[in-house]
């Protein structure tokens, strides 16, 4: 065995419950056993699916009994998604075959049934989940129980504008990978399928997934150009495996545990995946766990962290080192949980904090997923016409310094800091005995103490905008 421990960046992450007061109660979850996520959220709201013909407006803690509901489905709802570009936009999929868009305005909720737009198939069936484009405004995904993925064009709903076709049985999860240019599905046919939504069609890949004959859910690991699946073994041992997104390869499979629920992944743009069990929205607490697990991902290989153990089937806070925030469904409640890396508060850890996709979206509708099937994004005005490039030439770079580093000097007087442009220093040089150019010994020290100093400044500079931005 090895004699070192794997360095776990987030080691020490450990989730924290919020208190009552920060939760709902008395929330009527719905019944339906169509395997989605029970409860889905945006920066600003969360959506339930309840259990009634309609959701779930905002309210703070307990709940009334009695609530305005956004009741323009026929039937229970089985899937909600929020819109990564709009945190008041949510789209839903219901029994009744109709997949609605709704605009929440905090100041109208009565009003919610009169702002939205139906989508509906030719033959009414079951719409198990929908997912908005990652990248592009206005485009819609949803899965039907008719074994196919349509792809919608908001601003013209009269037909879908992509269609997936080739599962054998029913859909039961499916992801974007970060960019919009690839999908993923897992189906109740135990295979794993890639699919390129602008050629539509069948899969252009397909491989075995989880053996077990229960339901298997599937996340895009961000830029990784991974696949994270969850799912049953053949002897019903829950399981997490990785995949190469390039040839739909495996790389590690993983046992988690034997209960019953299906496990819900979640990615994390830190490299954390989010493990929870579909225990946390049973109604028996003697057949759950309500636990969430969480590994780190590095170098091909899951690295177990921690794990939140709660008695009940189941924004960040930057200032607290809150890395991320899940919303756990408890019987009738919906609880927020924390995960909180145990750091000192007093400036900001920029570490822990990686770069996530920006809420505005890149292209349009006709830019993405309906732009002819072409393999790369096209651009929105018309390409010139192409010409003959020159002829490559070669990089000539301006030979390494040794020990020392080019520093630019700024003027004092100038009222505006503008860039400036690279400017290479030559160091003094010497010819010895033997004909080889050396650098004097006295002008490496002085850069290197310049060096120094430049690093000091620009230290001093983050932590004092660092402290401005939460003073602020």
């Amino acid at each position: 065995m090895s004699r070192f421990v794997h360095a776990y960046k987030y080691r020490h992450v450990f989730g924290q419950a919020a208190k009552k007061e920060h939760g709902y109660d008395n929330v009527k979850v719905s019944g339906s056993a169509w395997d989605t996520n029970i409860v889905s959220a945006s920066g600003r709201y969360i959506s339930v699916n309840w259990n009634a013909s309609g959701a779930v407006p905002n309210f703070s803690h307990k709940l009334p009994d009695v609530i305005p509901l956004a009741r323009s489905h026929a039937a229970p709802i089985l899937d909600t998604d929020w819109s990564p570009h709009n945190d008041s936009i949510v789209a839903s999929g219901g029994e009744d075959g109709k997949v609605m868009i709704w605009k929440v305005e905090s100041s109208a909720l009565e009003d919610l049934g009169q702002d939205h737009w139906v989508l509906e198939d030719f033959d009414p069936v079951a719409i198990g989940q929908v997912f908005f484009h990652p990248t592009a405004s206005n485009v819609l995904t949803s899965a039907s129980s008719e074994r196919i993925v349509k792809f919608w064009n908001l601003a013209d709903t009269d037909c879908p504008r992509s269609v997936l076709t080739g599962h054998s049985d029913t859909i039961q999860c499916l992801a974007f990978n970060p960019t919009g240019t690839l999908i993923a599905t897992t189906c109740r046919d135990k295979k794993l399928r890639l699919f390129d939504p602008r050629a539509g069609g069948e899969a252009v890949r397909i491989t075995d997934a989880h053996g077990g004959i229960k339901g298997a859910r599937v996340v895009w690991m961000g830029d990784l150009d991974k696949i994270a699946t969850t799912g049953f073994s053949k002897m019903s041992d829950r399981q997490v495996s990785i995949w190469e997104a390039g040839g739909l390869g495996s790389v590690k499979t993983i046992t988690i545990d034997q209960f019953a629920g299906v496990v819900m992944p979640f990615w994390s743009d830190n490299g954390i995946l989010f493990l929870g069990g579909i225990e946390c929205v049973c109604y028996s607490k003697s057949n759950s766990d309500g636990n969430i697990q969480y590994y780190e991902y590095e170098s091909g290989s899951l690295f177990a962290l921690a794990e939140h153990k709660s008695p009940d089937p189941q924004g960040n806070l930057v200032s607290d080192c809150e890395i991320s925030r899940a919303c756990k469904v408890s019987g009738s409640s919906v609880e927020p949980i924390a995960f909180i890396m145990p750091r000192k508060t007093d400036s900001f850890q920029s570490d822990i904090y990686p770069a996530v996709a920006s809420s505005e979206s890149s292209l349009s509708a006709s830019e993405s997923v309906f732009n002819g099937g072409q393999s790369t994004f096209m651009p929105s005005a018309p390409a010139p016409a192409p010409t003959h490039a020159p002829a490559p030439t070669a990089f000539s770079a301006p030979p390494p310094v040794t020990k020392a580093t080019p520093v630019l000097s700024r003027s004092e007087l100038a009222p505006v800091p503008r860039p400036a442009s690279p400017v290479v220093l030559t160091p003094p040089t010497q010819v010895d005995d033997e004909g080889k150019t050396t650098v004097s010994e006295a002008e490496v020290n002085r850069l290197n103490s310049e060096l120094c100093a430049a690093r000091e400044k620009i230290r001093n500079m983050e932590l004092q905008v660092a402290q401005a931005l939460m003073e602020a």
